[in-house]
């Protein structure tokens, strides 16, 4: 069964109101917290990485920081490590999930354009079937 990616605009869940709650208060705050359960996939003292809870292939595992960075433009040279390290943690994700040999993507979304739901950095770690392109000029 094929699966398609949300068409631009129609991601659930992204507003601006969304963008403007501190990052402390999010779901991956409580997520990070043991608050809320999550199907995790990794995790260590400073990242986490479990399912999306709407899945747009057959893997799609977000992969976040403990220290909350409410997005791209929030990340400071104080972040760099850690938000580097996020590309180590995906890629034993990749490992652990059987994509690493096919192919995978990360996708991270910023802003109300970009489709970030959550204002908390995230890397979505996306694979499990062949991927297509997206043209945004159509």
């Amino acid at each position: 069964q094929k699966r398609k990616m949300a068409a631009e605009g129609n991601k659930a869940g992204v507003t601006a109101e969304a963008l403007r709650i501190d990052p402390k208060d999010t779901i991956f705050a409580k997520i990070v917290a043991g608050q809320i359960p999550c199907k995790k996939v990794y995790e260590d003292d400073r990242a986490l990485a479990f399912h999306d809870i709407n899945p747009q292939a057959p893997v799609h595992v977000l992969v976040i920081p403990k220290k909350p960075v409410a997005g791209v433009t929030a990340v400071t040279t104080e972040d760099e490590a850690d938000i580097g390290y996020l590309f180590t943690v995906a890629n034993k994700v990749a490992e652990i999930t059987g994509i690493k040999e096919s192919g995978f993507r990360l996708v991270v979304n910023q802003g109300v354009h970009g489709q970030q739901s959550v204002n908390w950095l995230h890397v979505h770690v996306i694979g499990g079937v062949q991927l297509s392109w997206t043209n945004y000029n159509n």
